[in-house]
């Protein structure tokens, strides 16, 4: 019975960190960039939030203003790898080490209490039917704007930049450009997450997205290995990402009531990463067709 009340929980934590993992699947899946900028922009979104919210600010502005500190940080890292000539992986965590000061000088102190009690915000975990409710609706727009976003020309050669970032130069896209719009809208949507995330948890910690790329590319790979053959659709595709978040914390819910020692919870959460992104690779080596006896491809004939 404990379990089964700890869902909804678990559901509502899901649905923050599948918006998230979102931003995850734009850099790592459509841009093929390994992005560790998630891990800062993330608490940047939440100390911007819970700061402009403490000041009397309009939640939904605090949420705005959220999203665009994490634009910020997501050029930070483009100007970082485009310009500079910095490998990506490098540029992330160069700019996430910018980023944990940046946080704390935000915040001023190392956390900061966003009761919903005290504060007029708009989810909390005292009422989490609530927040599961205005998270789906987030979820659904979020997956709506994106799907025409990438429908566009300017959304297709964003596509084509990850895709084959050569071709796309020969066929006149400015592909830096691309990857830096890239970035800014991938840690724009992270800090956003954040956002919501202090709101939900009742205060902004200056460590509370560490390990957030673990759970990005956990939710991403999940939703890829159980949604994707589902349909091409990409909408569809975005919306297993966001099931991918809930059934990682369904999962993540599980194990804490299973007793398992909460120190080894990210141990736990790395090997099942590590599991869903050799799916793909074993999948393929294991069902590839064999080639027969006299069948190899080669003509024969002078």
């Amino acid at each position: 019975m404990g379990l089964l009340n700890s869902m909804p929980g678990a559901v509502a934590q899901g649905l923050i960190w599948g918006i998230m993992a979102i931003g995850v699947y734009i850099t790592y899946k459509i841009l093929d960039i390994p992005d560790l900028t998630v891990d800062g922009s993330m608490v940047t979104g939440a100390c911007v939030g819970a700061v402009l919210v403490s000041l009397g600010v309009n939640i939904w502005i605090a949420m705005l203003a959220a999203f665009f500190a994490g634009v910020l940080a997501g050029l930070l890292t483009g100007v970082f790898h485009t310009f500079l000539g910095i490998p990506a992986i490098l540029s992330g965590i160069l700019t996430q080490l910018i980023l944990w000061s940046v946080n704390l000088k935000t915040l001023g102190q190392a956390n900061m209490s966003v009761s919903a009690r005290v504060y007029n915000v708009a989810l909390s975990q005292l009422n989490k039917g609530d927040a599961i409710l205005k998270l789906a609706i987030i979820c659904a727009v979020l997956i709506g704007v994106l799907y025409m976003f990438f429908g566009t020309e300017f959304g297709a050669a964003m596509r084509a930049t990850g895709n084959n970032p050569k071709m796309s130069r020969a066929q006149g896209i400015n592909t830096d450009f691309m990857k830096v719009v890239g970035l800014m809208l991938s840690n724009g949507i992270v800090a956003f997450s954040g956002a919501l995330l202090m709101q939900y948890q009742g205060a902004a910690d200056i460590n509370m997205g560490r390990g957030a790329i673990v759970v990005g590319l956990a939710a991403v790979i999940i939703g890829e290995v159980l949604f994707g053959k589902i349909s091409v659709n990409f909408a569809v595709r975005l919306g297993g990402v966001v099931a991918g978040g809930i059934i990682y914390y369904i999962v993540y819910q599980t194990v804490i009531f299973l007793g398992i020692d909460t120190d080894l919870l990210k141990m736990l959460s790395a090997i099942v990463v590590a599991i869903f992104l050799a799916v793909p690779y074993w999948k393929k080596r294991f069902t590839r067709p064999k080639i027969k006896q006299g069948e190899s491809g080669v003509s024969g004939d002078a």
